[in-house]
């Protein structure tokens, strides 16, 4: 493949395989895998990264920086777009009149859910606020566990289901809720629902490691940042953005405004973007300018 372009784009699990390796160290299959990844970056003529901290590790790792583009993940914004309530859903899961904090995706490990039905329990008291669920995964089945022994009435789940009907389910929440791990390896990642709920002109409540996606969430405006598994903090953050209606008000607009900034239109192009340099045997310069 000498002289010719290969483009590798490191993906959305890149952290979770760092953490394994690190946590596995005697496995030989996965030091055998980590060897075999660098090779294919020393290789490559251009590497995209999702993150600018994935970048960051691989020119720990001994990767040329300038061989490196960041590329940051994006919305389908023909797909995503702010909308009035679904009306028939809303009648669905009774959530007609009520201030809705809309968790939409992965039930994983990384995003440790219980801790926001802790939330939950604590906001009770409020008989008009609704925490809504919606997807499926590994952590789903200990979610719906706990939420039956809480036996919390102000909680909705709901199964997975098709992505073309994510944007009925984001019509029914005041508040996009992002929620990760308290881990360090997660301050590396930038959830793609943060961009679904731009597209959507939601604002954003994200609990997680301060990093990536926190500083998307400050930069742009676009709602609040809390730390990770603070279920009081989590709470301030949902008590402010229901009682400040102009805070509201704002993150809403700054969310919408935002969202052609991370489309996938703009991914698409600077993919190739990358892509005419690498063939054009320019790929070795076109992390210049970035951090690294």
């Amino acid at each position: 493949m000498r002289g010719k372009p290969f483009i590798f784009e490191l993906g959305d699990l890149w952290p979770a395989s760092i953490a394994a390796v690190g946590a596995m160290g005697q496995n030989v299959f996965l030091r055998w895998m980590e060897r075999l990844e660098l090779f294919l970056y020393r290789r490559s003529s251009a590497v995209i990264a999702l993150t600018s901290s994935f970048k960051e590790d691989l020119v720990r790792r001994g990767i040329s920086p300038k061989k490196i583009a960041v590329v940051i993940n994006g919305v389908d914004i023909p797909r995503y777009d702010p909308r009035p309530r679904d009306v028939e859903l809303a009648k669905i899961y009774k959530l007609d009149e009520h201030f809705v904090i809309g968790y939409i995706g992965t039930h994983g490990m990384a995003h440790v859910l219980e801790k926001v039905l802790d939330v939950a329990e604590r906001m009770e008291r409020l008989p008009d606020v609704r925490f809504l669920f919606v997807g499926g995964g590994a952590g789903k089945a200990k979610l719906e566990e706990d939420l039956a022994k809480r036996k919390l009435k102000n909680v909705v789940l709901v199964p997975p289901q098709p992505k073309e009907r994510m944007p009925e389910f984001w019509s029914l929440c005041s508040v996009a809720l992002v929620h990760l791990k308290d881990t360090p390896v997660f301050a590396s990642v930038i959830p793609s629902k943060i961009f679904e709920a731009m597209g959507m002109g939601l604002p954003i409540l994200l609990a997680s490691p301060k990093g990536e996606a926190s500083r998307i969430v400050e930069k742009e405006e676009v709602g609040l940042w809390v730390p990770a598994e603070d279920p009081a903090a989590l709470e301030e953050g949902i008590l402010r953005l229901k009682n400040d209606s102009e805070f509201y008000r704002h993150c809403a607009s700054r969310s919408h405004a935002a969202a052609p900034r991370y489309s996938r239109e703009r991914q698409a192009r600077d993919v190739l973007k990358v892509a005419a340099e690498a063939a054009k045997g320019n790929g070795g310069v076109v992390g210049i300018g970035e951090s690294a």
